[in-house]
């Protein structure tokens, strides 16, 4: 009989968040080409008398390994050889600086805040500020065999090499990511009709934004490439745009409160097959016989979508291209680099990594450390909060470095140097993509022994790198949390509150979008849109709270009904515009004005307090309106109080 844990016993939840696993896919060919990139160069390095030279490398493509996450290949073009550039500008400068006491303190610091501030711009120059100044502190704490130009040679080399064999398939493969990846939406919107009237919905309709978001990406950045008309490109956009109908429609579904007949999850699953296999002939759609307007909207929507998945040239009118090419990429890069001058957010965390890097830095120069850069490289991981939580990095590195050495005291007591690296290296680099997904903690367990390894080639010292590993690890994480986390302690507003208050008032917006204030439907799809990619990025940072100890872990739960509220007032209202697309009356413009009204002061509420507590509402309007449904949905959301 099993016995439950004493409550004083009971792990917080913020510690379960944190070491529980997350549920992922492994990418089998990330996995060989991780086995062939970080041995490939150890193996050449030993045959040709040179093994510095070839860890060197194998490190280099180490980080090409951990930006290979990418399914279309000119994403993969970004986000391995641009990083790599980078890298190489970081090891120059701290090779340049290296021995030179103070001097290489303030270049680290001063490459760390330059890190820090690039690092908000989006993905790319995130993994880009990341190996900036990982590489950086490597180039300032480690003695580099060869001349100063040959480590950034070696280590971009290794990195190129990752690109190279991500690149293989290319011509064979041209286009198949992101017919995956639109196919993967429409599989997604199946499940969201499933799920219709069951309490699984909103976790879907979530699912479906992030699909959505993957999707619209992989394929504009596919088509910023393209000067020309692509008529595959042009199929695409057409395919992914279809669904907006269809994902309109579902709300209005989800509201009757019944499943739909299996047979229109089953359809739209057909449409992901064709769209996948490319497949442009006739699809025989057995969809029941509409009996209801909500029937007709989802029939009319799902008909819609097969015609244009079926059609083997549709147009690409400026109607259907909703949400238009991207900007020239000079443009978005003078675009970024003015956002992040003039950006308090981006100056505020480059200050932040700057002072953490200051600090270990300044204690490695005055305590003799051993392999200072470790401590700087710990920081550097664990100061990136756009990968997570730092608080929960900090807490996963030292767990996760002392697995790692774990496995790193085994190889590193049993394997000699030389030859039987390559075959621990074919046995240990496959674990980095294969954890990654799984969680930092996990991918810090992975990755730590082959650093180790490549370490020892570089400067034999076998075990005797364990202990000073691990406490270096650990000053990193004390110099993170305190410097980094407890000393910058952001305010409820800044980080979530004055987001979800933005987050509503533009929901007030888009109530009036919606019901008058343009007729252009292409207008309404993009304000939605971009409020849901919006709630998505919400939905996030609370994902990362939740993972802290009191008062942000506890506060993050309290607010988080209130993300669900604001969904469920946009999915609400969309639901009404489908309704009035299917013959309901029009609300009227006083009606509109009260909703839109009412959910401007609760978002300046939200701005002014901590402490969530219920508003009394007045929300009345005309019996049968088509937006008593929206009433309801933002009557709860000013009902919703933080729990005492």
């Amino acid at each position: 009989m099993s016995r439950e844990f004493p409550i004083g016993l009971t792990p917080p939840d913020w510690l379960v968040r944190n070491l529980q696993p997350q549920q992922a896919s492994v990418n089998w060919a990330a996995v060989a080409r991780a086995a062939v990139a970080m041995a490939l160069p150890l193996t050449i390095g030993l045959a040709a008398g040179q093994p510095a030279y070839g860890a060197l490398a194998s490190m280099g493509a180490l980080s090409g390994v951990i930006g290979d996450t990418a399914d279309a290949y000119r994403m993969r073009i970004l986000n391995i050889a641009v990083p790599q550039l980078f890298g190489a500008i970081g090891v120059t400068i701290g090779a340049l600086a290296f021995g030179h006491g103070w001097v290489a303190v303030a270049a680290v610091t001063g490459v760390a805040l330059v890190s820090g501030m690039i690092s908000t711009i989006g993905a790319v120059a995130s993994v880009s500020g990341l190996l900036l100044l990982l590489n950086c502190a490597i180039g300032a704490g480690l003695p580099l065999p060869g001349a100063w130009w040959l480590a950034p040679l070696l280590m971009s080399g290794g990195g190129l090499l990752v690109l190279v064999l991500a690149l293989l398939a290319w011509p064979l493969r041209s286009g198949v990511p992101e017919r995956a990846a639109v196919a993967g939406t429409y599989r997604t919107v199946a499940d969201l009709l499933a799920a219709s009237g069951t309490p699984a919905y909103d976790d879907l309709r979530f699912a479906v934004t992030q699909s959505l978001n993957q999707s619209y990406d992989l394929v504009l950045a596919r088509r910023a490439f393209h000067h020309g008309r692509s008529p595959d490109l042009v199929r695409l956009l057409a395919q992914l745009n279809a669904m907006t109908p269809v994902i309109e429609a579902a709300p209005a579904a989800h509201q009757h409160g019944e499943p739909l007949p299996a047979e229109v999850s089953t359809a739209v699953r057909h449409l992901a097959d064709a769209v996948e296999s490319g497949y442009t002939g006739p699809i025989g759609l057995r969809l029941p016989v509409p009996t209801t307007e909500t029937a007709r909207a989802i029939d009319h929507a799902v008909r819609h979508a097969a015609d244009v998945v079926t059609d083997q040239a549709p147009a690409a009118p400026t109607l259907d291209d909703r949400l238009g090419r991207p900007a020239a990429l000079r443009v978005r890069a003078a675009r970024a680099a003015r956002n992040v001058v003039l950006s308090g957010a981006s100056w505020r965390y480059g200050l932040r990594l700057a002072l953490c890097i200051g600090v270990a830095q300044a204690l490695v120069s005055l305590i003799p450390v051993p392999r200072s850069y470790w401590v700087a490289l710990t920081v550097t991981f664990v100061m990136k909060p756009d990968f997570g939580s730092v608080f929960s990095r900090a807490l996963l590195r030292a767990l996760g470095t002392v697995v790692g050495l774990v496995v790193a005291a085994g190889v590193l007591a049993v394997v000699p140097i030389g030859w039987w690296d390559v075959p621990v290296l074919l046995v240990l680099a496959p674990l980095i993509p294969a954890f990654t997904p799984r969680g930092y903690g996990y991918q810090t367990a992975a990755i730590t022994p082959v650093i180790l390894l490549l370490s020892d080639v570089l400067n034999h010292q076998g075990t005797g790198l364990l202990v000073p590993r691990l406490v270096d690890s650990l000053m990193g994480c004390a110099i993170a949390l305190v410097a980094g986390y407890l000393l910058w302690p952001e305010s409820w507003h800044t980080r979530v509150g004055d987001r979800l208050a933005d987050a509503v008032a533009d929901t007030a917006g888009y109530v009036e979008l919606a019901f008058g204030g343009t007729p252009d439907p292409a207008a309404r799809a993009r304000s939605r849109r971009r409020l849901y990619r919006d709630l998505s990025s919400i939905r996030t940072e609370f994902q990362r709270a939740l993972t802290e100890p009191p008062p942000t872990g506890r506060r993050a739960a309290a607010w988080w009904p209130l993300v669900v509220a604001v969904e469920r007032i946009v999915d609400a209202t969309t639901a009404a515009r489908v309704r009035i697309k299917q013959g309901a009356a029009e609300p009227s413009a006083a009606e509109v004005a009260h909703i839109a009204l009412q959910l401007r002061e609760l978002s300046e509420g939200l701005r002014r307090t901590d402490v969530l507590v219920a508003v009394r509402t007045d929300l009345t309007g005309p019996s049968g309106s088509v937006l008593e449904p929206v009433r309801q949905e933002v009557a709860a959301a000013r009902a919703i109080a933080s729990p005492h």
